[in-house]
């Protein structure tokens, strides 16, 4: 059971009690309107992210290398879409666990990350093969 889901939810819950029995129900209208703004902020910051990535096409990063050297394990998928401003290209089936994402740079090389559960578990840089000949025209 993944309980990073039910976290906020109790912490939620308690806070709300404890201001009950604290101080009756002018705590529980502070600490709900605190955990209103709360959920405002993260809608508000959700709404960003998917804003900026809607200019973009899908799957595009401006530097892939760079993408890989800011990518950390356990960050979740907000985040990495947020770093590179796109929403990624799914390279695995819909709805299957894990799932994996594509971002490719104008330069022809492509991070793809894998997620398990909307975090990074792993993710692997590519670049293209450069022949001898293409090197020297």
């Amino acid at each position: 059971m993944n309980f990073r889901k039910l976290f906020v939810p109790v912490v939620g819950l308690v806070m709300l009690g404890v201001a009950y029995r604290s101080y009756s129900w002018p705590g529980v209208a502070l600490v709900g309107g605190a955990l209103v703004m709360f959920l405002l902020l993260q809608f508000n910051r959700a709404m960003q992210v998917l804003k900026r990535a809607a200019d973009r096409p899908i799957g595009t990063v401006a530097s892939a290398v760079m993408l890989n050297a800011k990518l950390k394990p356990r960050v979740n998928l907000m985040h990495v879409v947020a770093m590179t401003r796109a929403i990624g290209e799914l390279r695995s089936p819909k709805d299957a666990q894990p799932e994996v994402f594509r971002w490719t740079d104008a330069g022809g090389s492509w991070v793809d990350v894998t997620f398990l559960d909307g975090r990074v578990t792993e993710w692997a840089l590519t670049r293209p093969v450069v022949t001898e000949g293409a090197e020297e025209a």
